[in-house]
């Protein structure tokens, strides 16, 4: 079996002295969408943080490829790892193309300047994503779910094996939704490994390989998103009734079950 590009080895992460989990097994294979799911102050972000290397782990390990995190330099961890923060409102004009350089950063000295093969590679990551003809317009111009893809686009450029996503679809409408999720399953299609996290089952159900459901900074399930998002575990983490529906075209869906609320 391949390593893990990404995994995380009794981890435990918190800031400083306060712990926010433990004992997180959690690992991305080239090729696969792994989603993690969890209520607001499960500690996602600060599992992500960690994973990333923002944040020391306070227990056990991260590993990239192999090697131990702790071991790699900055530069190195990010030649490895591509992060895609949520859609930002943006404040300086810049294009959409320098935006997407600066995934490039990774690759250059310390006073190197961007190449011609650092534009190039930039104009193909959005091309990989159809919005090439975005390259020279101001980047606080352009709508929510174009900046996600721009992101999306800047973490390409930046040849990592592996992207962690921070809710990429958050704030976005339902088209945009469609679009960016889309992306992301052709991207693992293409062997990228690929974690990110979520609000929506849904989303888990559409394009993940596996689910992680965090609850109180722990992986209470792990596995396939059948057996892992069932109504009973999905009500014990979330506090809420729930039905899962197959639908007649092979597609999963979960919606919260009003039938015994009162008119």
């Amino acid at each position: 079996m391949k390593i893990p590009i990404l995994a995380a080895r009794r981890l435990g992460f918190g800031y400083g002295a306060k712990s926010v989990g433990r004992d997180v097994e959690l690992e991305v294979r080239a090729g696969e969408v792994v989603c993690l799911l969890g209520p607001n102050g499960s500690g996602k972000t600060t599992l992500f943080k960690t994973v990333l290397g923002l944040l020391p782990a306070q227990a056990g390990e991260v590993f990239v490829d192999g090697v131990a995190m702790a071991q790699l330099t900055r530069p190195e961890i990010a030649r490895r790892v591509a992060y895609v923060p949520q859609a930002h409102a943006a404040h300086f004009p810049f294009r959409v193309i320098d935006m997407v350089v600066m995934g490039r950063t990774a690759h250059l000295g310390l006073f190197a300047a961007p190449s011609d093969e650092d534009r190039r590679r930039a104009l193909g990551a959005l091309a990989t994503l159809g919005i090439a003809e975005l390259a020279d317009i101001e980047y606080t111009r352009i709508s929510g779910g174009q900046r996600q893809l721009a992101l999306i686009a800047r973490a390409l450029a930046q040849d990592a094996p592996a992207i962690v996503m921070d809710e990429p679809t958050a704030s976005l409408d339902f088209g945009n939704q469609v679009t960016v999720l889309g992306e992301v399953k052709r991207l693992a299609g293409h062997g990228l490994a690929v974690l990110l996290s979520t609000h929506d089952p849904d989303h888990a159900f559409s394009i993940s390989n596996r689910v992680a459901l965090l609850d109180a900074g722990r992986l209470v399930a792990q596995g396939p998103p059948h057996e892992v998002l069932t109504p009973a575990r999905l009500q014990q983490v979330y506090g809420v009734t729930v039905a899962v529906e197959r639908l007649s075209q092979g597609q999963t869906v979960c919606a919260p079950d009003f039938s015994g609320a009162s008119s």
